[in-house]
Formats: structure tokens, C-alpha cells, sequence
């Protein structure tokens, strides 16, 4: 008989209120799902669902909506934060489970911590992957951002959230600026220091040229590069970076948790090298009160954004290790 991590991953379709969204699963066990970030897919987790699969888990990766093969609504608003939490809970229900275990990377980060502040019965944990949990509230966020870099540099956010711009820039090469996005992020290939920084473009310019020359990071293959420029060239652009311009949406929606805590297991790990570990250190150095049940946090030495990929070896280790302390919920008869 052969392993769950030997036999092939699934791919389905299920209905939520996306429309459809699209998943990929392996094992069989307790649910774990797997949302990733901007740019990618539910392939940035194919390190983790074999592997996940052979501890004795059920890994289900998702494209999120406005990704992949899953629906793309055209509406700006329906990429709030609301509506994403509300596909994760579809996606378990599903599945025929009644709760699972929610792990994300970057914007997924987000949306698991939002997934298990707003539906803790259904998600009775989480992991964090590269973007540490920060409660809601604080300034509205497109006031934060402008703010940010000064009148001499346009902060990458601020540009995604104007709608074509970014599109305009991205979509005539596709598989070109992917690989500068991610070689820009990776450990071993970032600008060194002193070197322009790639989360700021001048006014007016674009973000593409502040993305090193050189090879591709180690992580990534031609054919891996392939495969996500594959599904961008098909989708285009604008339902991912429609997130970006949902956040000031998000800030109204979730006023009413301001200040809240995630209360159930937690988990994260971040890159060393990662701007989204060192600029945003204040919120992990907060996690003794918003996330009052942290069972760990790691930093990677010399890691960056892309962490699941880069160091898979590793990060399979440390999710594993964390689920095996997680009380398994009670199986149907």
C-alpha cells in the first residue's frame, strides 16, 4: 500500500461564495489549509503537501479567490476581507469537516489570523507565515501608507492600490517582472544593502526597476517560474491586486475587533531577512498579548519573504512538529 505522501495530489473544485474556488489536496487526517499570498498560488505550497500528507494530515492548498482557476469576481469589493474568510469557511464545510487547522503566507497570513479572529469555532488554530498578526484598528491604512518612503519614493502598496496602474506595468511580461518580484524577495538574490530598495519606486516610475539583475533565486526553477506565469498570463492581473485595494474596506469591517486577540494555538514563522518580520517587529514583540497562545515563534536566519519555498525542509519541520501538539478533534462515526 503506498503512503498518502506518495500518492498524487487532488485537485477540485468546490462551490463557496466566490463561486468556485479551486484547491489541491493530499492525506488523509485532520484538516489543514493552506492559503497563500500575493503573487502566487496554491502551488507555493507543494513542498508542504506531501509532507503534511505523510505525518498524518489532510493539506488542502487553495487559489483564493481572484487566483488561479477559482472565480474572479469583478468587483473591487468583493476581494474584502470579509468575503475571503468567508470562502475558508466554505472550503471547510466542503470538505465535509467541521473545523481545521488555518496556516497562510503573506496576504494569506492576513486572511488566516482574520479566518480564526472571526470564526474561532471553525478554526482551532493557526500558523503564520511571514506576516506577523497585528490586531485590527490603528490609522486608516491608505493614510499609513502614504506616509510612507516620503515625497521621494512611492511605497509599493500605495502604488498597487491605484487601479491599472501596476496592471500597466506587469501584464505586457508577465514572466519577466514575476521573476524580478520574487528574486527581489529572496535571501540570495535581494538588492544588497545600500542598493535601491525594491518595496519603493520613484514617483511616476515603476517598481520593476528597482528588481536586481541576475539569476533566478535557488528556490525557484524555469519551470516553476513557468507555472505561475502561466496562470497570470491567463488570468491577468487586477483580481489579486484587488486585495491592496481593499484594505481601507477591511478597516471599517473589522473595527469591531479592534484590539482583539487570537485566542486559540498559534503559530509563526517569519524570515530573518524579510521586510515584513523586521518592519513590522513591534507586532511579534506584542505577541504575549495578541497572541496570548502562541505555542512558538521562529525567525529563519538568512531567509526571506518567499520562506515555504526557500527553506521547505525547514518550515515542513516546524509545522509538523507544531500540529503534533494541537488536541485532534473528535472523529466522526
Amino acid at each position: 500500500m503506498r503512503s498518502e505522501s506518495t500518492v498524487a495530489p487532488r485537485h477540485r473544485i468546490v462551490e463557496a461564495p466566490a463561486g468556485r474556488l479551486h484547491l489541491v489536496e493530499q492525506g488523509r487526517g485532520p484538516l489543514v489549509l493552506l492559503v497563500h499570498g500575493f503573487p502566487e498560488s496554491w502551488y507555493s505550497w507543494r513542498h508542504q503537501l506531501p509532507a503534511l500528507a505523510a505525518a498524518g494530515y489532510r493539506a488542502v492548498a487553495v487559489d483564493v479567490r481572484g487566483y488561479g482557476r477559482s472565480s474572479k469576481p469583478a468587483a473591487t469589493e468583493a476581494y474584502r476581507m470579509l468575503d475571503l474568510v468567508a470562502d475558508n469557511v466554505a472550503v471547510v464545510r466542503a470538505l465535509g469537516e467541521d473545523s481545521a487547522v488555518v496556516v497562510g503566507h503573506d496576504w494569506g497570513s492576513n486572511i488566516a489570523a482574520a479566518s480564526a479572529l472571526l470564526h474561532p469555532e471553525v478554526f482551532r488554530a493557526v500558523g503564520l507565515l511571514s506576516v506577523p498578526y497585528a490586531p485590527p484598528g490603528g490609522p486608516r491604512p491608505t493614510d499609513v501608507f502614504s506616509r510612507i518612503g516620503g515625497p521621494e519614493q512611492e511605497f509599493y502598496v500605495s502604488y498597487f492600490q491605484q487601479p491599472g496602474r501596476a496592471e500597466a506595468e506587469i501584464e505586457p511580461d508577465v514572466r519577466g517582472w514575476l521573476a524580478g518580484f520574487y528574486t527581489a524577495l529572496s535571501a540570495d538574490t535581494m538588492p544588497a544593502e545600500g542598493e535601491p530598495d525594491p518595496h519603493f519606486l520613484t514617483p511616476g516610475g515603476r517598481l520593476r526597476d528597482r528588481f536586481p539583475a541576475g539569476p533566478l533565486p535557488a528556490w525557484l526553477s524555469e519551470e516553476d517560474l513557468d507555472v505561475y506565469a502561466g496562470e497570470f498570463e491567463r488570468t491577468g492581473l487586477t483580481s489579486a491586486l484587488n486585495r491592496y485595494r481593499s484594505m481601507d474596506r477591511d478597516w471599517e469591517d473589522l473595527a469591531p475587533y479592534r484590539g482583539a486577540p487570537i485566542t486559540q494555538p498559534a503559530l509563526f514563522i517569519g524570515g530573518a531577512l524579510d521586510a515584513s518580520t523586521t518592519w513590522m517587529s513591534d507586532a511579534i514583540d506584542a505577541y504575549p498579548t495578541t497572541l496570548p497562545a502562541l505555542s512558538a515563534s521562529h525567525l529563519l536566519d538568512g531567509c526571506g519573504h518567499w520562506l515555504q519555498q526557500e527553506r521547505p525542509d525547514e518550515v515542513n519541520s516546524l509545522l509538523t512538529d507544531w500540529l503534533t501538539t494541537l488536541r485532534v478533534p473528535s472523529l466522526r462515526i
